[in-house]
């Protein structure tokens, strides 16, 4: 971290989001025993999910389209990731945080091809994204110096 004095506005780089909450969203996964809050999401050990409001998420990720169908499975799908890459959760639980994109999206009334091969592709191509990068989010800039 850096020391900065109230004269200083210090910032660090985000990647672009396309949506925020606007209301508190909570649910029941099969992620339990965790006991998480951060200053946008909670995780209790009977595995209710609170993602609070203004949090932000980018949607679907990938060749794909943002649908109905597809917000809510990317929402919890983003913040599982999120609470992974922060170590929060371990990394061993990202294939259940992308069976859970699956079961949501199918409540959600996604065409079961579509909710396959979407499941498909963050099993494939998700790695990345749930990997911790140690410095990708730390680097603080304040100005003027």
């Amino acid at each position: 971290m850096t020391n900065s004095s109230s004269n200083q506005a210090c910032y660090r780089k985000l990647r672009k989001y396309k949506y925020q909450l606007t209301n508190e969203y909570k649910t029941t996964i099969r992620i339990k025993d965790y006991d998480i809050d951060t200053s946008f999401l909670k995780l209790t050990p009977s595995g209710e999910l609170t993602i609070k409001a203004k949090y932000a998420w980018d949607g679907p990720s990938g060749p794909t389209i943002d649908t109905k169908t597809f917000m809510r499975g990317s929402l919890v799908h983003d913040a599982l990731y999120q609470l992974i890459r922060e170590n929060h959760l371990p990394a061993n639980l990202r294939k259940t945080a992308d069976d859970i994109l699956k079961e949501i999206n199918k409540e959600d009334k996604m065409i079961s091809f579509r909710a396959w091969y979407v499941h498909k592709f963050v099993c494939w191509f998700g790695g990345p994204a749930a990997r911790a990068d140690k410095d990708k989010y730390k680097k603080i800039t304040c100005v003027p110096q």
